[in-house]
């Protein structure tokens, strides 16, 4: 059975308010993108386009969508409900229950957001927070304090930048390994260079 046949025949089953519910939705997706293409995936509608996008189903007391990169989109609004453990990858989900109005606008902003997003060729690992750069030796902090330029550039720098010269620190097998190093970054991040930057300072 093609995946429209069996999307047909999945709304057909369900009870009337989730039946209407599921059939605007469907309009609504292909509103956002022509090229949107039907699926059946999981045992429920799919609508996919550059990879994985939307999933809808039926339950028991409410119809429910599923954004697969949602954690990437600007839900704006609010339509999503809160992540739930499992959704810690980067689903998320539009509930409607009975006698809820499906708020069309915003839904559809949210499908072309996920059309953009799977356009993009956009990753789930980019919804992740960055890990924050572990403490400061007391060292290299009393040394860049005493420095306000180079106070400045090592606030300027990324987060994972600020870990590889932690870490390379942190690593010295002897004292007077990690002087050398602790002198080493102090010169290196005044002039504004990463840690593994063996040429260009950096603006």
């Amino acid at each position: 059975m093609l995946p429209q046949e069996q999307i047909n025949s999945y709304i057909a089953e369900q009870p009337e308010w989730q039946r209407r519910t599921l059939v605007r939705l469907r309009q609504l997706i292909h509103a956002a993108g022509h090229n949107i293409e039907e699926a059946w995936r999981w045992n429920m509608p799919h609508y996919d386009l550059g990879g994985l996008m939307i999933g809808t189903i039926g339950l028991k007391q409410a119809v429910c969508v599923w954004f697969h990169k949602g954690a990437l989109m600007k839900d704006v609004q609010h339509l999503f409900d809160k992540p739930e453990k499992d959704q810690a990858k980067g689903m998320r989900k539009y509930r409607i229950k009975e006698g809820d109005a499906i708020d069309e606008k915003v839904f559809l902003d949210l499908v072309k957001q996920a059309v953009k997003v799977n356009l993009s060729g956009a990753k789930l690992t980019d919804a992740q927070p960055r890990r924050k750069a572990p403490p400061l030796p007391e060292e290299l902090e009393a040394v860049l304090h005493r420095d306000e330029e180079a106070w400045a550039r090592w606030e300027a720098l990324s987060a994972s930048h600020r870990r590889e010269y932690v870490e390379w620190i942190t690593d010295a097998s002897k004292e007077e390994i990690r002087k050398r190093r602790v002198a080493e970054a102090y010169q290196r991040i005044r002039e504004g260079r990463v840690r593994d930057d063996k040429d260009q300072p950096q603006g």
